[in-house]
Order: structure tokens, then sequence, then C-alpha cells
């Protein structure tokens, strides 16, 4: 038996390789297919079985590609309805792979056809349960995301609760837990970094499995911030059949010469991304270009502020990270990326075209400008949660998860200066207010940097 873990850390996701004797199957696959097949050539198996957990929020995944490459039957878990060929798996089903079976355990509450696949090795022993979005390492799935009118939130915390009690928690201690998510997704609230671990120490250590049901609810709805507007539209895709990723891929890819980009880049229905590092974006951008690295979360920070799925993008890109922007920005959604800048930033200066520096300041120059009066207006874009566990006394907190909202509060006349934990996520809130005509200035380093300043007067409230 082959088991193998296939983890995204820009998604914090974890998708699965499964072989026996020539047949394999995958868990949640993510939506370029070839890392799959690869895997299967190499340890010489069919690719069988594709199974989804769940219709997932934060991802488009890759079932619909995958099994028009390899034959292999898609499995949705009991209540799954999609507008492709797959299996309506029934609960307690077995489906046979090489000398290894994999149960269904039909698992509602994160959303209604949640389902977790127990593993049984070839003597019929209990080894491992792919859980989905159901139980993380140290937490559970949001309730909220499948909410109806028939269905609240507490409906489907409940349902959580039953199928955790009642399903999983009576399987051997033994048994690994392997999740689709951990530290980093918006999918729960207080995952672990960790990506997988023995169910008997969750049941130790992990809150869902401590609390009576009321109480469950009531942890579980309690301070879930808002998921990102792309939650609904990846669900729905991942419901259809969408366009496949070589397509995507060979349009998001087109080389445009200077005045193509600057025609395109001059269209008030394309957006202008630069996915550059925080130093080359600060140094040299155009005006209108927001930032998004690909260092950072890029994918899940697309998601969150570009609010519309269909946007046309066009971008920039350090050379050979072409193909990269394209495949993370169609994992969750953007399909309409219409091709990069040829040459990238280089090409334009060289040519005369305008462009743009980001007004920086070191965190003790910030500091020390807030201690002086000589900073006025200093702005904190870091979660709810973050900003609640620590922030400088007075400071205006404008979160970057709602920057089309709280953006709407800054005034053109006056100079912001912004920071949020290391100078990633500030940089974006720089870059979208600035194209929205705002003077804003980073702080280099954020929060982090800030705490290892000489303070002075300001004073942190934690």
């Amino acid at each position: 038996m082959i088991l193998e873990q296939i983890y995204t850390k820009c998604l914090a996701q974890g998708a699965y390789f499964i072989s026996s004797q020539g047949e394999a199957i995958i868990i949640d696959p993510l939506r370029e297919v070839q890392p799959y097949l690869d895997l299967a050539k190499e340890n010489k198996s069919e690719i069988k079985y594709i199974f989804l957990t769940h219709f997932h929020a934060d991802f488009v995944s890759g079932q619909v590609d995958l099994a028009k490459a390899t034959g292999a039957t898609v499995v949705l878990g009991p209540n799954a309805k999609a507008g492709y060929s797959y299996h309506g798996a029934k609960d307690g089903e077995v489906f046979q792979v090489g000398a290894l079976q994999i149960e269904v355990i039909h698992t509602p509450g994160h959303t209604m056809e949640s389902s977790c696949y127990l593993l049984r090795d070839e003597e019929g022993k209990e080894q491992a349960l792919f859980t989905g979005d159901t139980l993380f390492i140290g937490d559970v799935g949001r309730p909220d995301l499948a909410a109806k009118s028939t269905l609240t939130t507490e409906d489907l915390a409940g349902h959580l609760y039953d199928s955790l009690h009642n399903r999983i928690m009576p399987l051997p201690d033994h048994i690994i837990i392997y999740p689709a998510h951990g530290a980093g997704s918006a999918c729960g609230k207080n995952m672990s970094s960790e990506t997988s671990d023995t169910l008997g120490n969750q049941k130790e250590t992990n809150y869902a499995f401590k609390l009576q049901k009321q109480d469950f609810i009531k942890e579980l709805i309690t301070g879930l911030a808002a998921p990102p507007g792309y939650f609904p539209e990846n669900v729905a895709m991942n419901k259809r059949v969408n366009t496949d990723f070589d397509t995507i891929i060979e349009r998001g890819t087109t080389p445009l010469s200077v005045l193509e980009f600057e025609k395109l880049a001059l269209q008030e229905d394309v957006l202008v991304l630069d996915t550059r590092s925080v130093s080359a974006f600060a140094k040299a951008s155009l005006p209108q270009a927001w930032f998004i690295g690909l260092s950072g979360q890029f994918a899940p920070w697309v998601g969150a502020v570009v609010q519309d799925i269909n946007q046309k993008i066009i971008f920039i890109a350090d050379e050979g990270k072409e193909e990269e922007v394209a495949m993370r920005l169609s994992r969750v959604g953007y399909d309409h990326s219409l091709g990069y800048l040829k040459g990238g930033m280089e090409a334009w200066i060289a040519v005369g075209k305008e462009v743009v520096e980001t007004q920086e300041v070191t965190a003790q120059e910030f500091v020390d400008g807030l201690s002086n009066g000589s900073i006025a207006h200093p702005v904190d874009v870091r979660k709810d949660g973050e900003f609640a566990t620590s922030h400088i006394e007075g400071i205006q907190h404008l979160s970057l998860d709602e920057i089309h909202k709280n953006s709407k509060e800054l005034d053109p006349a006056k100079t912001y200066h912004v920071h949020c934990a290391g100078g990633y996520r500030s940089l974006i809130y720089v870059s979208i207010a600035r194209s929205q005509g705002i003077d804003m200035v980073n702080v280099l380093g954020g929060y982090a940097a800030i705490k290892k300043t000489t303070l002075g007067n300001v004073t942190l409230i934690a």
C-alpha cells in the first residue's frame, strides 16, 4: 500500500493518493491533474476512483478533468447532486482498491453531503480516515457555508456534533486522521499547523470531542468571520463542468507586448495584478496595479479582494512564474486571465511608460512618527482576531478582508500609514487604496517589526 499526502501550502489543502496492486484513488484533487497522473505512473497504477469529501468552497477541485484523463469514476457522498457523471455513494458503501477497502461514512454538518472515507489495509484493519472538512487537527469545519432558508447554521452545527460523536468517535484510537485543510484555511477557526494526527490524540486534545451538544453549537457559531465572497462561486463550480484546465492555462499565459498590455490595462473591465515580491512591487509598478504576491497566500487573497470571479485579469510576474500565476488563479476559479506583460517591468520601463513607487517607512520611523505627531493616520489591516489579541493604542482598524467596504472611510486629502503582521497584506491594502486615489504609506515588517522597536510613548494594547 502506498499513501501520499499532497499538501499545497498556499491553500493549506491536503489531497491524497492511495494505491495497491496496480489500482489507485485520489481524494480531493486540486484542479491541475498532471501531478496525480505522474504519481499513478510512478507507482505503476491506474486511477480507479476519485473521491470528494464534499463540494469544496475554497478551491475548484479537479475531479472532472481527472476523470476525463483517466476514465476513473467520481464518487460523491449521500445527498450530493452534480452536473457531471458520478457515483452517488451510500452510507456504509465499500469500494475495493487493489487489496484495500474504502468505506463511506456519511458525516453531515460542514455540508450535508460531507463524507469521510475509512481506509482498511490488506488485512481488513482500519488504518486511516480522510475527514475532509468534518474534522481538522485541533478543530472542525465551519457550519455556516451550507446554511439555507430551511437549514440554519445552528442546524448544521448540530448535525456536525452528531457526526463527530456518533460516527467518528467510536472508531479505533490508532487510526490516522487526514483532513482536507490545515492552519491558514478559512474553512475553520483554529486549525493546527499539523496535517495529520491519531484519532486517539484528537479525542484527548480537540475541543469538539469534549463539549456537550449545546455548548458545542454555541462554540462553533460564535466568532465566525464572514466567509470570503468567492466561496459560493467555488461551490457552484464544483457542482458543474467548467472550462478545462489546459485551455485556461494556455489563455492565461499569453505573452502581451507593452502596447498590448497597456491597451488592456486602460479598459475599465480589466484588472492589473502585480504578483512579484513585496520589494519589487514597491520599487516600481503600474499606478493602477494591485499587489498580490506569489510569495504569500496568493490564491486566497485573490479570492478575498477580487470581488468578481469572472474578472478579466492581466498580470506582471517574475520570469518563469507566468504559468504558476495562471494556475493558482484557476485553483480558486479565476479563469479569465488574458495574459502577462512580456519582459516584465523592465520592458515597461525601457519604453518610458509611467511607473509608481510605493512610499514606505521602517517600523522605527513609523513609531517615531506616532510619538512626535508627524504620522497622524495609522491603520492596522490585520484580521479581527489578530487586532483583538494585540494592537497599537488608538490605531484605526480596517481589515484587509473588508477593504471594499472600509476603504470608503478613507479621506483622499489625508496620508495613511498602513501595517499588517509582516508587510505582505498591508501592501495589498496600500495598492488597492492607492488605485482609488488614496495616499498610502506601507510600514515595512508590519506589527512583528513594530514590537521590536523602541516604542517611546506608543502603547501596545494586549
